[in-house]
């Protein structure tokens, strides 16, 4: 049996406490809202702080008004508002199971730890083969001659949010500051967010008037982590085209835009022609590793049909079918 390090407990009702003990604490302190990421991973001793600061009790982190949401709500509760875009919602309800998501909060899935074969495993395991670079060894054994750790982003609901160019606030002692969700993660299994370890994300703030969607490649319908997520959403005159964002998740250690694939879609009509296009130029910018489940070339090709069944969903075409088919489950 996996059992937790001893660490100290800490839960403050308010955003300005929370952010002073982090502030007090320093780098022994971490953050946990639903823990379904941070409490498994500390039982392999991926991490171990010495103090967790529970953001559950934390009110003013659970307020969706205005297309602000809140960090602390939970991803059930993203999932039932109708006043969720769809590419969140469809994110949100593709996050592991419905017990889960009961407990995770968008803010959680947002700063999810980079994942790979080599690292989500025990301690013991991992110390019987050396340890890897995102963790106590020095060497990547996905690509033994990088310099840099290349573990995966596994978040669902960061390429829903960069597609409709959503931004997040974040929160400390010292002040806050608005980063777009884009810019939020940075290419480095490691050092993967933007976010100081001091700061709290409070909320997320979506911009109006994106027409959306979030397709996800797992081995099974629910549980799984994606090995590929692409969001799309579009702003429409007619038929017309006026301005289209393209974002890939987990094919590299951050999600990021396809600006190629969107710059190339303005002022066109979805054809079938132009989705193809499309979906190349987003199938281009898929680098897949060897480091999560199925063939990464198989992934890699894949992209070029999910960027085409997230297009055509958007053109109005009834793909219900296909989401059964892939996601085993009827995803509004």
């Amino acid at each position: 049996m996996l059992r937790l390090p001893w660490f100290e407990h800490r839960a403050p009702r308010s955003v300005a406490e929370a952010a002073k003990i982090l502030a007090g604490e320093g780098p022994r302190a971490m953050l946990i809202a639903g823990g379904t990421d941070l409490l498994p991973n500390m039982k392999r001793r991926h991490q171990a702080p010495g103090v967790l600061v529970s953001l559950r009790q934390v009110k003013d982190l659970k307020v969706q008004l205005n297309g602000t949401f809140g960090a602390g709500l939970t991803l059930s509760q993203i999932v039932r508002d109708p006043r969720t875009p769809a590419a969140l919602g469809q994110a949100a309800a593709q996050v592991a199971t419905p017990h889960l998501r009961n407990m995770g909060t968008l803010g959680g899935n947002l700063c999810l730890d980079t994942r790979c074969n080599y690292y989500n495993q025990t301690y013991e395991w991992r110390k019987a083969i050396d340890f890897c670079l995102k963790k106590d060894g020095k060497i990547c054994w996905v690509a033994t001659a990088s310099k840099r750790c290349v573990a995966v982003s596994s978040t669902d609901t960061a390429p829903a949010l960069i597609a409709l160019n959503a931004a997040v606030t974040l929160v400390s002692a010292s002040g806050s500051r608005n980063v777009s969700v884009e810019n939020l993660y940075k290419n480095d299994g490691i050092e993967y967010l933007s976010r100081r370890p001091d700061e709290i994300l409070t909320e997320v703030n979506v911009p109006a008037g994106w027409k959306s969607t979030y397709w996800k490649l797992r081995r099974r319908g629910s549980f799984d982590f994606p090995i590929l997520g692409v969001a799309a959403a579009v702003k429409l005159e007619g038929e017309i085209i006026t301005e289209a964002r393209i974002a890939l998740g987990a094919v590299a250690s951050r999600p990021f835009l396809a600006e190629k694939a969107g710059e190339f879609l303005k002022g066109k009509p979805l054809s079938d022609e132009v989705i193809a296009q499309a979906a190349e130029l987003v199938a281009n910018r898929a680098k897949p590793m060897d480091n999560t489940d199925m063939d990464l070339y198989w992934r890699k090709e894949v992209a070029d049909d999910f960027t085409g069944y997230a297009l055509r969903e958007l053109r109005g075409d009834d793909m219900r079918e296909t989401r059964l088919r892939i996601a085993r489950a009827a995803i509004a």
